[in-house]
């Protein structure tokens, strides 16, 4: 199996299951992990975090209710069969990682979160580090991350 690991910040993983720019390249993610070419990881952190902005969609219409549902549970099992498979990393929130962050933050002014998500795929040595945010991106390169902006 390759060694590639491929870290996927919260709006990446969300296009992997809301339409929008960006949803097409994640669906080739998803496939080549699917395929054991890859392995995907993202932050304990994550999961809530993706949680929280597909329940937002749904609060703001983006999603009825029936979608929400849908593909709340299509993350969740998706995230579970990917873990089984053994190619999704799920890092764990430790305190070290933590501490790690508050650097980050004020050398980039970011958000905790955004700041994790560095330290995260710089712990795990990932190859990539997919983000749709702009100062997240710039970031995450300025901190030797391999970062690709979707």
């Amino acid at each position: 199996m390759s060694e590639q690991t491929v870290y996927l910040d919260t709006s990446a993983i969300v296009k992997r299951y809301v339409a929008e720019s960006g949803s097409d390249y994640m669906k080739n993610i998803y496939k080549s992990a699917y395929n054991v070419e890859l392995k995907i990881a993202f932050s304990l952190w994550n999961v809530g975090e993706t949680l929280g902005v597909l329940d937002k969609a749904k609060r703001l219409g983006r999603l009825n209710e029936e979608d929400y549902g849908l593909v709340k549970r299509r993350f969740l099992g998706e995230t579970t069969r990917l873990l089984k498979l053994n190619v999704l990393i799920i890092v764990d929130l430790k305190s070290f990682i933590i501490k790690q962050t508050w650097k980050i933050i004020e050398k980039y002014q970011l958000y905790q979160a955004d700041a994790l998500q560095i330290v995260s795929a710089n712990y795990i040595g990932a190859n990539s580090f997919l983000v749709s945010d702009k100062k997240l991106h710039e970031a995450a390169l300025k901190e030797g991350l391999n970062s690709i902006i979707i």
